[in-house]
């Protein structure tokens, strides 16, 4: 089982390629992944990578967390498991009804 790192600070401009070849001089990497901006498409400036072992993302952490890459600076660390998201959006009752100052014809 792999170590999952986040990455932040990363330049807009960075491909998953790039991702990866800055953390492969550092251990296997299982994947590397850039988040972008639903909407835009645009990088939102972090990312996760999958390391193959723990010892190799410890590795990785140490030799790259307050480093430079692309002009700006990075952070690397331990990802940590995203929180539940809970149930979104709405409600509402939509279109009248309730208080509706109008007379029903029925």
């Amino acid at each position: 089982m792999g170590s999952k790192l986040y990455v932040g600070g990363l330049p807009y401009s960075a491909t998953q390629d790039e991702l990866t070849d800055l953390f492969a001089a550092h251990g296997t990497v299982q994947s590397a992944n850039i988040i972008s901006d639903k909407f835009t498409g645009q990088s939102r400036g972090f990312g996760f990578v999958e390391m193959s072992s723990q010892e190799e993302a410890t590795a990785a952490i140490e030799a790259l967390n307050s480093t430079e890459f692309g002009g700006r600076t990075l952070t690397v660390n331990e990802a940590r498991p995203q929180a539940p998201r809970t149930g979104g959006g709405g409600g509402g009752f939509g279109g009248g009804g309730y208080g509706d100052k109008r007379r029903s014809r029925f």
